[in-house]
């Protein structure tokens, strides 16, 4: 049995890099042939079981990609780029990401008949699209060069918050004292806050003391972001995505700082991760969960699809300089 753990992994590594050429190959978004590997080793054929293959390591292992993932995707957030459309990105991920967790909620209300304690955690979760959606997209369909920037920073920080709304979400369907749901999350964004810009400080220290050798800072960086990662989440549940973003959101924006050989490595790390995480996490879905949910579930769908989305980004939208045209290419890219 030890022995084909080993392999295992190996095999989920090969076939991962195997569906990102097969994507390139055909041009399309390389989450779609991982997903396809996913469910054809998982619950297609039975021969992949990430419970049994990582035990109670799964989550945190997953945990821990994903935040690495989200630092690497906010190390490339510059504000000179996003300056014209700076309002755009604001809107998207709270005015816009509001409209989209009522709508999905109340979709899966009436479609899915989900009370509305579940309905609304659902929305809430649904509304993060995330730098693991999105790279892969961006990197397949190329939008124009505005449109892109919007979507890169639209699917970097929905992700922190969406995180924390379903939190809240939860919190407060499941506790009673509302007063402390409310300060819990205040603490959870507090603490996600000051732990990240303490970590970009330390490590801009570092690399601009020169107290690291050269073949250090990327090893370095990445115990550094785990670590900022980890200790926020000890400190408040659920606050290390936004530690992690934080902190590499101030480092791209720190005057005279040199990244490009930490992003570089990091581009190399998240393209393995995503690899690896899709196939992991599209192998432990229960093809008969979809057979049972019914008709309601394709109602949710093209909810998320057709209506969500389009109305997000018109409430967005409205009153920027972006045509009609782009504002259907936002709509429809997620």
């Amino acid at each position: 049995m030890h022995n084909d753990i080993p392999l295992t992994l190996a095999a989920i590594l090969l076939a991962g890099i195997g569906a990102q050429w097969l994507a390139w190959w055909l041009r399309l978004p390389a989450i779609l042939p991982l997903l396809a590997v996913g469910l054809l080793a998982g619950p297609v054929t039975g021969w992949l079981n990430p419970a049994r293959l990582f035990g109670h390591l799964l989550f945190p292992m997953v945990s821990l990609g994903v935040a690495v993932i989200l630092f690497e995707g906010a190390l490339t957030l510059r504000f000179a780029e996003i300056r014209s459309q700076a309002r755009v990105v604001r809107n998207l991920v709270s005015v816009g990401a509001l409209a989209n967790w009522l709508i999905i909620a109340s979709a899966a209300r009436f479609c899915a008949a989900l009370p509305w304690s579940l309905a609304l955690l659902f929305g809430a979760l649904v509304t993060v699209t995330g730098p693991t959606v999105v790279a892969p997209l961006l990197r397949s369909v190329r939008p124009e060069r505005e449109i892109a920037n919007i979507l890169r920073w639209e699917g970097i920080l929905i992700d922190p918050i969406g995180a924390l709304l379903a939190v809240l979400v939860f919190e407060f369907t499941v506790s009673e004292q509302h007063q402390h749901t409310v300060l819990m999350f205040g603490v959870t964004v507090i603490a996600g806050t000051l732990l990240g810009l303490a970590g970009a400080s330390l490590l801009a220290t570092l690399l601009r003391r020169q107290w690291l050798p050269d073949y250090l800072h990327r090893v370095a960086s990445l115990a550094l972001v785990l670590s900022v990662f980890a200790l926020s989440n000890a400190l408040a549940a659920e606050s290390g995505l936004l530690a992690v973003t934080v902190m590499g959101l101030r480092l791209a924006n720190i005057r005279d700082l040199l990244i490009d050989d930490i992003l570089d490595f990091k581009e190399t790390l998240t393209l393995l991760l995503i690899s690896v995480l899709f196939i992991v996490l599209a192998a432990r879905i229960d093809l008969g969960a979809f057979a049972d949910m019914g008709w309601g579930a394709v109602g949710v769908l093209l909810v998320v699809l057709f209506v969500a989305r389009p109305v997000a980004v018109w409430l967005a939208t409205d009153g920027s300089k972006l045509d009609w045209r782009r504002k259907a290419e936002l709509a429809l890219s997620l």
